[in-house]
């Protein structure tokens, strides 16, 4: 029995393999699952807005939209707040910029790599 650390979209995973004979491939013992989110998805593409999509790095709920259509944002200024496996996440701007689109809004369920806002 071999123990592996396996990282999926940014969620580690503790994991045991056993080989089951010469040449045969490793199974896990036992994978984790994870919770399949809500099908509502982020809202539609941003390349009507013509703005840099800003995208969630993983499922979660909308528990905050700190920013509108038009703000001013510094670089690190938190735009969303997540909540992911019960915990608070902030979504950061990248660079500094303008707000050209909120996709989402309070209590919206998202995808990973849905888009949130669109900066421009």
């Amino acid at each position: 029995m071999k123990n592996l650390k396996i990282t999926v979209n940014g969620v580690a995973y503790d994991v045991q393999v056993e080989e089951v004979g010469e040449g045969a491939a490793a199974a896990p013992a036992a994978a984790p699952a994870a919770p399949a989110p809500a099908p509502k998805a982020a809202a539609p593409a941003p390349a009507a807005t013509g703005g840099e999509p800003v995208n969630s790095p993983m499922p979660g709920t909308v528990l905050d939209v700190k920013v509108k259509v038009g703000d001013s944002v510094k670089s690190g200024d938190t735009l969303i707040v997540l909540e992911a496996m019960k915990m608070e996440n902030a979504i950061v701007a990248p660079k500094d910029a303008k707000v050209v689109a909120v996709h989402v809004t309070k209590g919206q369920t998202v995808e990973s790599g849905g888009a949130l806002v669109s900066l421009g």
